[in-house]
């Protein structure tokens, strides 16, 4: 299958397990919690049975690397090729309501992603694209291109993050540019808010994030013309020891 093919396949099952997720949430659930305490639900199990089961069915030979089932011990043997699922990154947001929880799917070849798909069915919206093909956003089933826009005069819009915050890092980064706006939301969207062109910056400084929080976001972010770099300005890479990925920062175009 070419990228573009595999695209579609991410987007469709993306779909699918958005209707899960939203199917859930109109049913109610119960939040649980695992080993490192993080929150989980019936949805993120859902979703992430849906999009494995129908990566592996389609393309067998590529390991799906995914949220919930490394978390059960699930580690699969990837080499220069494999996919990375976060089913519902933003549990913390879904599970208080708000619409800030996306379907995290992306490729990854020789340590980098190359194509990805974020869904955000809390607001009906998906966005994917191929790093040096382009981005696109999706919503009332029409399509439009997106891309990373170049800092404004005015200033920089800057995004943090909700729940994972290190204000003293974030702040003292920011120092070094011309700030005008700062807003905190929860999960990936941040990235499909850079891409499409609303924010500009996002330090994650903060090591420990899991690379299926950030694979996707970071493919759909490229493929706008945006970048993303670990904390010493160089290409955040996949396939890690442990999945792990060190601080990083996000930016629209340069």
């Amino acid at each position: 299958m070419t990228h573009a093919e595999l695209l579609e396949l991410a987007v469709r099952l993306a779909r699918a397990a958005g209707d899960a997720i939203e199917a859930v949430r109109r049913a109610g659930f119960a939040i649980e919690r695992k080993g490192d305490a993080s929150p989980v639900t019936a949805a993120d199990r859902l979703a992430e049975g849906i999009i494995t089961e129908g990566l592996r069915g389609a393309m067998p030979e590529i390991p799906v690397v995914a949220e919930e089932a490394f978390a059960a011990g699930e580690v699969p043997e990837v080499g220069d090729r494999f996919w990375l699922v976060d089913p519902l990154d933003g549990t913390r947001e879904f599970a208080a309501g708000r619409d800030e929880y996306v379907t995290c799917i992306a490729l990854i070849e020789a340590g980098r992603p190359v194509l990805g798909v974020l869904g955000a069915p809390g607001r009906s919206s998906v966005y994917a694209g191929i790093v040096g093909e382009g981005a696109w956003a999706e919503e009332a089933g029409a399509r439009r291109a997106i891309q990373a826009r170049r800092p404004p005069a005015e200033g920089l819009h800057v995004l943090d993050s909700r729940s994972h915050r290190d204000a003293a890092a974030t702040e003292a980064f920011c120092r070094d540019w011309p700030v005008r706006e700062t807003t905190r939301m929860g999960s990936a969207l941040k990235f499909a808010w850079i891409a499409e062109g609303r924010a500009d910056l996002m330090p994650r400084l903060a090591s420990g994030i899991m690379e299926w929080d950030t694979a996707a976001g970071q493919a759909v972010l490229e493929a706008a013309g945006g970048r993303v770099v670990d904390a010493a300005g160089q290409p955040l890479r996949y396939g890690k020891p442990g999945f792990r990925n060190p601080g990083f920062v996000a930016w629209g175009a340069a």
